[in-house]
């Protein structure tokens, strides 16, 4: 069973850095149990990163919603819906996933999404914010968590064969 971890993100814009400071944060604790990725990539160009493998957990901040900063969302694609694109160009996550499966590629069966809930994604150079930042340890222990509850899974289901 192949894992990644996907941290996107903007080093350069404030709290949309979250993803890529929780890609650092845990990929020494996963001791080669996943692939850690860092990318500012997003729409179809994610597809080739994600190729491969059986399970993503891909961490981004988040701009909608109600939520106060920091809040995480752990959701499944289903739950996304239908994005408005901002332009023809762009592809969300639910459409990328329609890509993958009408060509037939090797994309997860599994994709869990952590978005957190940013405060600030226009400052240009500025750091991540407090309540943003808090949320990094949290999120690393529902991603060691998932991992080993997929890992147990598919021990179960190899065993039972």
């Amino acid at each position: 069973m192949r894992t990644i971890v996907l941290g996107l993100g903007n080093e350069l814009l404030s709290d949309d850095a979250i993803g890529i400071l929780i890609a650092r944060r845990i990929r020494p604790e996963l001791n080669g149990s996943a692939d850690v990725i860092e990318s500012d990539q997003s729409g179809l160009s994610l597809l080739e990163l994600l190729v491969g493998y059986d399970h993503a957990i891909i961490i981004d901040s988040i701009s909608a919603g109600q939520d106060p900063p920091g809040t995480i969302i752990e959701m499944e694609p289903a739950d996304l819906g239908h994005v408005m694109a901002p332009s023809p160009h762009y592809t969300g996550l639910p459409e990328m996933i329609s890509i993958a499966r009408e060509l037939k590629l090797e994309f997860p069966d599994r994709v869990r999404i952590f978005a957190i809930k940013a405060s600030d994604l226009e400052t240009i150079g500025g750091e991540v914010s407090d309540q943003v930042f808090s949320s990094i340890e949290e999120v690393v222990r529902r991603i060691k968590e998932l991992i080993q509850t997929w890992n147990l899974e598919n021990l179960t289901v190899y065993h039972n064969l």
